[in-house]
């Protein structure tokens, strides 16, 4: 069986596990926003960062990448996943079909966030998220890093998401 995976932050440029094809596709009834505090990769329990997160929005459209794992490698592939993303129970694992740019869907493993967690903080305004990854750091770098990677190779592969483009000039203001 085919495992697709969707990648909407991180998982566009560090996936973690081996992908035999990248296609471009969309997410219906998520939008994709820096709305779950980071105690672990991006931040700490005494300054918390913010990592993307899938926020469940009717009407809502997520750009990102589908991403084929390669045959034989599905069953390393989701205990890797799990242990990466569910490492404090903030999101949630769904499969849910996301239509590829050439118009055909597919289920693929997704990762959203659990509004219920404690760690969840959506709706902060994009001026205090930028004050947050300006100055958190985690076990995995610093939040500036996952800010840059990630609107990177968003544009490279032809996606804009408006609030990341804020967020990276206005970061990089303040960390200059």
């Amino acid at each position: 069986m085919t495992m697709w995976v969707f990648g909407y932050g991180s998982l566009l440029w560090d996936p973690g596990f081996p992908v035999a094809e990248r296609v471009v596709a969309r997410l219906d009834g998520y939008a994709r926003s820096f709305c779950m505090r980071s105690i672990h990769h991006r931040g700490s329990e005494e300054v918390p960062g913010l990592v993307l997160a899938l926020d469940e929005v009717a009407g809502a459209q997520c750009q990102g990448l589908a991403l084929r794992v390669e045959p034989g490698h599905e069953a390393p592939t989701l205990e890797y996943l799990r242990e990466r993303e569910l490492i404090s129970s903030a999101y949630l694992e769904r499969m849910l079909q996301i239509e590829l740019a050439d118009g055909g869907r597919v289920e693929a493993v997704t990762y959203v966030i659990d509004p219920h967690h404690v760690q969840y903080c959506g709706g902060l305004p994009l001026e205090e998220q930028a004050q947050i990854i300006a100055h958190a750091v985690g076990g995995r770098g610093p939040n500036t890093e996952y800010l840059y990677n990630t609107a990177t190779h968003l544009s490279e592969i032809g996606l804009t998401d408006p609030d990341l483009q804020w967020l990276t000039e206005r970061v990089r203001l303040i960390t200059s």
